[in-house]
């Protein structure tokens, strides 16, 4: 396993200085945000490191050059919107960006991006399904035809009053996933796999990676704390958030041990990257920065 993260915690800086910072730290590669420029929707969302709007030859040779010259990899190029939105305006712009980003990650030779299924939040699961039945297959047949992989992540965006009642993001469960790859058997369609989502669905988050184990292109790794007099007070029907928060590895209810071990047992050997949104560590670029060493520390325990 290659160790990376997310880059999207270092909003601000520039692909130059977070692929510096990835070498001095010693990460070995970084899943590279790229939202459209302009005012994001949410925490996390709308940093661009590489713009893949303005992507020529001579862009993408010096991105790589300045990677290889690094040592640090591209794991994949990352954009994580709703692409099946219930506002039809916002859905379309959301896919055809998506189809920038995934011939983006072609052109680069990275060949892999992550991303969410989306959802529209007022439907149920069964509606949804048969939305992503006419929206999903052509994007899968686009990455296909550029030789991409789609990793969706499984994180149920419902953490607030914002998302409620849905979520924003189909693929959440082992159960919905099995329909989602029926519908499309595609060896470029796989996921995303973050353990961390499984905790506060009360989930066991090893099992599924024994009977998914060849659909597994990326992983998370992102802590999740439960706490468990809040859950008291307001019961798992409650927005997220009020029992739970997002912590750095080692810091939440993760057995990461347990983790990377069925990661082993798996044959898995792909990119595994710290996911930081920590709110303990958002109150200055420092903070930002140790966070990144700290999760770097404690996570090559597991994986080098």
């Amino acid at each position: 396993m290659k160790l990376g993260f997310v880059s999207a915690i270092l909003d601000g800086w520039s692909f130059e200085e977070t692929i510096d910072i990835a070498a001095e730290i010693g990460f070995r590669c970084v899943e590279v945000a790229c939202w459209p420029h302009g005012k994001a929707e949410r925490r996390y969302a709308g940093v661009s490191h590489i713009d893949v709007e303005d992507l020529s030859d001579e862009k993408a040779a010096s991105i790589l050059k300045y990677s290889k010259d690094k040592g640090v990899e591209i794991s994949s190029l990352a954009f994580y919107p709703n692409p099946m939105d219930g506002d039809e305006t916002k859905r379309q712009a959301n896919i055809e960006h998506l189809k920038k980003v995934i011939a983006a990650s072609a052109k680069l030779g990275v060949n892999m991006v992550t991303t969410f299924i989306g959802r529209d939040q007022t439907l149920p699961v069964e509606e949804n399904l048969e939305l992503f039945k006419t929206i999903w297959p052509p994007i899968i047949k686009y990455a296909e035809q550029h030789g991409v992989k789609v990793a969706i992540e499984n994180c149920p965006m419902l953490f607030g009053r914002d998302q409620w009642p849905g979520g924003q993001n189909l693929a959440t469960t082992p159960r919905i996933w099995r329909e989602m790859f029926k519908i499309i058997p595609s060896d470029c369609f796989g996921l995303n796999y973050d353990p961390s989502h499984f905790i506060w669905q009360m989930m066991d988050y090893t099992l599924p990676l024994y009977e998914f184990k060849d659909k597994i292109f990326h992983v998370h790794f992102k802590d999740i704390k439960l706490y468990p007099e809040k859950l008291n007070e307001v019961g798992v029907m409650a927005y997220p958030l009020d029992y739970m928060s997002p912590k750095l590895p080692g810091y939440g209810d993760v057995d990461w041990g347990r983790f990377v071990s069925a990661l082993l047992d798996i044959g898995y050997d792909g990119f595994a990257c710290i996911e930081v949104e920590d709110r303990a560590f958002e109150s200055s670029r420092e903070k930002i920065l140790d966070s990144l060493r700290i999760s770097h520390k404690y996570m090559s325990q597991f994986v080098i």
